[in-house]
């Protein structure tokens, strides 16, 4: 079980020590998508949903829950963010929304940039659901990573 980082020698989970990591600049890009009814993705284009601004609230939203994210994940790190952008693209049936985080740090940055995603996507429900309650969140997923010893990620196309 040693070779799993977040496992000590008996099983039991522990957050790992990064005490001795040198600070690196690290960068994260997540991205997920809401898929919505017609009427809702007009009325949140429109700016006509009942609770205002939905996509304003939607951001800010998420970047209160990327600085959260050692609060909500068990075993991460809290982290001192450095930045935080959520924006959001309409596309045909919904609304992707994309997360950039980043910091210089000794520990990686991905679970914030999908936390701020995944919040968003939940306000953006939130906000719309008098109109559709059927709306579906998913595609959440890292994108791409910067920094630390493992370098540069990309998740691959399609």
């Amino acid at each position: 079980m040693s070779d799993l980082t977040h496992l000590d020698e008996s099983g039991a989970a522990r957050m790992v020590n990064v005490g001795g990591k040198a600070a690196t600049e690290r960068l994260a890009v997540a991205s997920g998508l809401i898929t919505m009814s017609g009427a809702a993705l007009s009325a949140i284009r429109a700016g006509d949903a009942p609770k205002g601004d939905v996509l304003g609230t939607a951001r800010i939203a998420g970047i209160m829950a990327a600085k959260r994210t050692g609060d909500l994940i068990p075993l991460c790190h809290p982290l001192g963010l450095e930045a935080v952008a959520v924006d959001f693209v309409f596309e045909e049936s919904g609304i992707r929304a994309t997360s950039t985080a980043s910091l210089t740090g000794k520990t990686g940055i991905e679970m914030e940039a999908m936390v701020a995603v995944s919040t968003a996507l939940l306000t953006i429900y939130d906000m719309a659901k008098a109109i559709d309650k059927g709306m579906i969140i998913g595609e959440v997923r890292l994108i791409e990573k910067h920094g630390g010893k493992s370098g540069v990620w990309k998740a691959p196309a399609g």
